[in-house]
């Protein structure tokens, strides 16, 4: 697992707990603070690469009960939405969810979030839960400035669960009505739908998630929860999944972690997500109508303005892990181009090391060989194509 993105720590008795706390334990759980919450980094009897591995072929379930649920509403709620984020909403369809990142005054991503469509009205957000006080603030903040009709407020006392891997529809599909099917909802879409048990129970579901598989996100009130976990491991396919195979899995899915590859300085364009930046949206002469930081955004875009981008990267030999903060020299060991974001262990790729930074652009090349500097010592490492491992969303 990445050492940056977990850390141990004595007592956990400061951190909140999500509604599935005690199944964790229950389930023999490592308990880490993370993002200000007690979260399971791995569970007894598994590996890390044993849930890796078990979450690409059959089905991990995943708590991401600590992420941001929340809805915009009001008849300015796209407004506000297109003034902090690059993306079309107005002809997004209705029960369609897209990836897309919240933008300061200079083009600087606060924060990368999927934002579903309900009505022209309304909007269902889920945002990262280290980012939470300054998702609030800044979200308030813009809110505010635009003066008009439209409210933000928190979803409370709901839990998130992920459901992951090629067998997740086949696990789901079994605790819903029958009415209810499951193959309908495509990659990126969003519908309610309801549990086959006694109070016939509402779920959310939206087919999506963090590790480039098949599966879905599941949203379902905090009282619930564990029950409704409990009956999605009862079968001998779904694994309790911890935060350290999450890790691995978006790695080798070429998937962002915020403050690793995204931060306030970084735009979407050198983050290598200038697809979230619609096309009906690159173009814009009022200037009332322009996103936060349209000028900057849009002259890297069309005139390949920024020095940097984020790459890709796996070893070309042996050696530990570069970690964030590595630093990338090309390859006479002199020349510094880069600097390493994150870094892990890629199970499904015979657990060769891979990692994601950001290079000075003229020198990203996919196939080059540069070097990557871990406690002194550089390793030969090549820049590769992301992802690294093939997706297999549900289209």
């Amino acid at each position: 697992m990445s050492s940056t993105v977990f850390k141990r720590l004595n007592s956990t008795s400061a951190l909140k707990k999500t509604a599935l706390y005690d199944l964790h334990v229950s389930l023999g759980a490592t308990m880490v603070p993370f993002a200000g919450y007690s979260m399971p980094v791995l569970y007894k009897g598994q590996s890390h690469i044993e849930s890796h591995l078990w979450t690409r072929n059959n089905a991990g379930l995943f708590d991401v009960s600590h992420m941001l649920q929340s809805r915009l509403t009001g008849p300015y709620a796209t407004k506000l939405l297109h003034n902090v984020t690059p993306t079309d909403f107005v002809n997004l369809p209705t029960g369609t969810g897209s990836l897309t990142v919240l933008l300061n005054e200079s083009g600087g991503v606060v924060d990368d979030t999927i934002v579903t469509k309900e009505s022209d009205t309304q909007y269902y957000i889920v945002t990262n839960a280290g980012c939470i006080d300054r998702d609030t603030e800044f979200i308030t903040n813009e809110v505010s400035k635009l003066g008009k009709d439209c409210q933000w407020e928190v979803i409370p006392d709901r839990a998130l669960l992920a459901l992951q891997g090629p067998k997740a529809q086949q696990v789901l599909q079994g605790l819903v009505v029958k009415n209810d099917n499951l193959n309908e909802l495509y990659f990126g879409q969003r519908r309610e739908f309801t549990l086959d048990d006694s109070v016939g129970t509402k779920i959310g579901v939206a087919r999506g998630g963090y590790t480039g598989e098949d599966g879905f996100e599941i949203s379902i009130e905090n009282p619930k929860a564990t029950e409704f976990a409990e009956k999605l491991l009862d079968n001998g396919i779904t694994k309790p999944i911890g935060l350290a195979a999450r890790d691995s899995l978006r790695l080798e899915a070429g998937m962002c972690l915020y403050g690793h590859e995204l931060n306030e300085s970084i735009t979407p364009v050198e983050a290598g997500l200038s697809w979230v930046i619609s096309k009906s949206r690159r173009d814009i002469e009022t200037v009332d109508d322009r996103f936060n930081g349209y000028g900057k955004i849009i002259d890297q875009l069309k005139n390949k303005t920024h020095e940097f981008i984020r790459i890709a990267f796996k070893y070309k030999e042996k050696g530990p892990a570069a970690r964030h903060g590595a630093k990338i020299f090309l390859e006479d060991g002199e020349t510094e181009v880069g600097e390493v974001t994150s870094g892990s262990a890629a199970p499904s790729l015979n657990n060769i090391n891979i990692g994601q930074g950001y290079i000075n652009r003229k020198f990203n090349k996919k196939g080059k060989t540069v070097m990557v500097q871990v406690r002194k010592r550089l390793y030969p490492v090549e820049l590769v194509k992301m992802p690294l491992v093939p997706t297999h969303y549900h289209r």
